[in-house]
């Protein structure tokens, strides 16, 4: 915040005018009209506008009057603002008279913020049912507290000709709710009517009008169990009945998604409970501004087609958040299936054009408008998690809102993100950007949508960018297109120390701390493939103090594809012999070659310490999925099998450094058992300094857990005949305990007391939340996720956190 106005050298009349400069999320949130109506009851003259750093105001008048403004710009801003800071300086009275809107001023430096789409606001939403109300079932109503924004914005400052907008002139009607002070539209850049606005029509899949209300028709299509694409805010969805098992099993078939869930869209809070368990964050969360897809606990007997969740007690519901969609669930009085538009692993399709190329196979008729979407943007998705939000996807409601990161970059930084769940980030300053989701970087048209929101951001945002981030991993798309820029100073970060940097950065916090990392893949730094992580890191380094115990990966990439392949490789590493298992009978064909390929330990075959390969070895043993066809498919599984009344773990070897030539280990008691006592042979010595470990390998005297006794313990109740969800939860419960004891071993050596969780893995709730509560329960500050996800969406974050702080 900036100093308060400096109320002196005031006029004969004893009026003062201050020059007050706003920044932050000012622009598109209503706050030019929020300041005229402030200006219009304390009495002052003078003027507000947009313009590249924020929002710039000189308010003249009695000084009380004045510092009345200033304050409520500070402490009473529109719902949707962020004020970031506010500067006041004095300049000479004019004597004027009114205050007015001036005109934006474009040029300059920009540092004004992008507002992200904002759901339908309940006054908009009156009018769209009331038939006396001109905008009576008008699909494109909106106002200043609600409707599109970053995927219509075009440049910056915003004003309606830089938005998509700019093709649909003010009818006069219109054009009065814009100039009325009194009128919630009031500067509403996207305001319109049927006169004057974006129009609706349906088509069939060759591009022929269909007769008819668009919504009653297109309506009358899914109850009759066709597909139909609908254009929303941020792109084109498919949508089907949601309780018509031939018409989700077509869309399945046609999208080419073998397994994945999809989303549905519930009329209501009311509708969305009849479907699934609501508690009241996710109540809040679904009902809220931003309107995530909330992942959601099935309730039995659900109206909802099997091929909607084909595995998992879980429902991804959201409600409308356009009118739209609002129109349609008010129409069909039934749940919807609303999945992303595109064919499985490809970018959601936004452009018409291109929808009609790409979803023509699939969809049976097109519900669109003209109003054109300049940015795409796919649903978030979160989950609740003891009462607040889990992010899991980052993109609509969310996106471009910036982060403030710890360390202010010194210069621009482009941090260009991992290969799965893909996203970028651009800083400036202590402004961090993290984009949307574009998704997996593997196809054609993701690398191409990637390529072109990094370029459409940067030019938005004005940052050009002169560091950039990436990944170790040389193969990954990412890497490649950031190697390939000129005039840039490239900063290689490792992908776990991205990810605990990535929680730091969530927490806005710099470090150090012991990181615990968990997830599937990523390039480590002696060369073997990492994944079950604990560091000693800050933004600014990492030391690699711990893992999960290495095996091989028979058949590298394949392995991840086939998680029967792991449990061959973890079996070997554990000495238990395969004989009798049902995993082995499955693929009797070729488990021999596997399982020689596992003999080989390393030579020739990567090494991996992953966590993720952990889950799915102990998912095929069980027979949950020997292959699977997205990634974390047979984690989760295994996850959702785990019996909640089971709280026992089976116990895990922690062997910590060598101290007088023995190695030291402990094992697990019983989860709910008094804690086991735990010492570090290196307590007394002093705490590593994280910032000067960069790019460091790890001590050869790390803290390993010792995974393979999971496995035979796994595989010793198994041969017992104990119910699949008993070992599933002694599982989970045994590992987040042995996590536990290695991040104490840890803290003892190094005297760190705060621990940050990252990685896929711990989207897992139930580790989650045994991790967690285990450190706590020792005196151990945890941090985890809140903003971006724990998974590779919020890798760029981390990369750009690190960067901004070595620069």
């Amino acid at each position: 915040m900036g100093a308060g106005p400096a109320l002196t050298g005031r006029g004969v009349t004893g009026r003062v005018r201050s020059r007050i400069r706003v920044e932050g999320i000012v622009q598109g949130v209503g706050f030019r009209p929020f300041v005229h109506a402030l200006a219009s009851r304390y009495g002052l003259a003078g003027l507000v506008g947009n313009d590249a750093t924020g929002v710039f105001i000189e308010a003249e008048g009695p000084p009380a009057a004045v510092t009345a403004l200033v304050e409520a710009v500070r402490e009473r801003a529109p719902a949707l603002a962020v004020v970031e800071r506010v500067s006041v300086s004095e300049v000479a009275p004019t004597g004027a008279r009114g205050f007015e809107i001036a005109p934006s001023v474009a040029g300059g430096t920009r540092r004004t913020l992008v507002p992200a789409d904002v759901a339908t606001c309940d006054d908009c939403l009156a009018e769209l049912f009331d038939p006396a109300d001109r905008r009576y079932r008008y699909p494109f109503v909106n106002c200043t507290n609600c409707g599109p924004r970053f995927t219509i914005i075009t440049g910056m400052p915003y004003d309606r000709g830089s938005t998509t907008m700019a093709g649909f002139p003010l009818c006069p009607e219109c054009a009065a709710e814009y100039r009325d002070p009194g009128d919630r539209r009031f500067h509403a850049q996207p305001v319109c009517c049927p006169a004057c606005g974006p129009a609706l029509t349906l088509r069939t899949a060759d591009g022929a009008r269909l007769p008819g209300d668009p919504v009653a028709v297109a309506t009358a299509w899914l109850a009759g169990g066709a597909v139909v694409a609908v254009k929303g805010l941020g792109g084109y969805h498919l949508a089907a009945d949601a309780a018509d098992e031939t018409a989700v099993a077509t869309l399945r078939a046609r999208k080419r998604r073998a397994d994945k869930a999809f989303a549905v869209m519930a009329a209501d809070l009311a509708a969305a409970r009849e479907l699934c368990e609501v508690d009241d964050a996710s109540a809040a969360l679904l009902t809220g501004p931003r309107r995530p897809i909330v992942l959601l606990p099935r309730r039995a007997g659900a109206p909802v087609a099997p091929s909607v969740v084909p595995d998992g007690p879980d429902l991804g519901v959201l409600l409308p958040y356009t009118p739209l969609h609002h129109l349609l669930a008010r129409e069909s009085a039934r749940p919807y299936v609303l999945t992303s538009g595109n064919l499985s692993d490809e970018p959601i399709a936004h452009d018409d054009e291109d929808a009609r190329r790409r979803l023509g196979a699939i969809a049976d008729a097109f519900l669109c408008h003209d109003r054109p979407i300049h940015t795409p943007a796919d649903d978030s998705v979160v989950r609740a998690f003891r009462g607040a939000a889990l992010p899991i996807r980052r993109a609509r409601g969310h996106a471009p809102e910036p982060l403030t990161l710890p360390l202010a970059a010194a210069r621009p930084v482009l941090a260009c993100g991992a290969a799965l769940k893909s996203t970028f980030c651009l800083v400036r300053g202590r402004h961090a950007f993290v984009s949307q989701h574009l998704g997996d970087l593997e196809s054609h048209e993701t690398l191409r949508a990637y390529t072109t929101g990094i370029e459409r951001l940067r030019r938005l945002l004005g940052v050009e960018p002169e560091v950039v981030a990436h990944d170790a991993h040389p193969d990954y798309p990412s890497t490649t297109y950031a190697l390939g820029l000129d005039g840039v100073e490239l900063v290689e970060v490792q992908h776990h120390h991205a990810h605990i940097a990535s929680c730091l950065a969530d927490n806005g916090e710099a470090g150090p701390v012991i990181g615990v990392a968990f997830d599937g893949t990523g390039h480590g730094s002696d060369g073997t493939v990492w994944g079950g992580e604990l560091l000693v890191a800050s933004l600014t380094g990492f030391r690699r103090a711990g893992h999960l115990e290495p095996v091989p990966m028979p058949g590298g990439v394949t392995a991840i594809r086939q998680p029967w392949r792991m449990a061959a490789a973890f079996l070997h590493a554990a000495a238990e012999p395969a004989d009798g298992l049902d995993v082995a009978r499955r693929n009797a064909a070729r488990w021999p070659a596997v399982a020689a390929l596992a003999a080989l330990g390393g030579r020739g075959v990567p090494v991996t310490s992953s966590a993720g390969r952990l889950f799915d070895a102990v998912a095929a043993l069980l027979g949950l999925r020997d292959a699977v066809t997205y990634e974390g498919q047979a984690a989760m599984a295994l996850e959702h099998l785990v019996d909640p009344a089971v709280r026992d773990g089976y116990p895990v070897t922690v062997t910590s450094p060598l101290v007088g030539g023995r190695p030291v280990a402990t094992t697990s008691p019983v989860i709910g058992g008094p804690p086991a006592a735990v010492t570090s042979p290196l307590v007394g010595g002093r705490p590593g300094d994280a910032t000067s470990t960069v790019g460091m390998r790890d001590d050869p005297a790390v803290v390993v857990i010792r995974s393979t006794d999971l496995v035979r313990a796994v595989v010793h109740d198994l041969r017992r005949g104990v119910p699949s969800g008993v070992i599933a939860a002694r599982f989970h419960h045994g590992l987040a305990e042995a996590v536990v004891r290695a991040v104490l071993l840890v803290a003892g050596s190094t005297g760190l007391d705060t621990v940050a969780l990252s990685g896929g893995v711990f989207g897992n709730l139930v580790l989650l939340g045994g991790v967690t509560d285990g450190l706590r329960g020792h005196g151990l500050r945890v941090l985890t996720h809140r903003t971006v996800p724990c998974n590779d969406g919020g890798v760029s974050l981390g990369q750009a956190a690190v960067a901004a702080a070595r620069t």
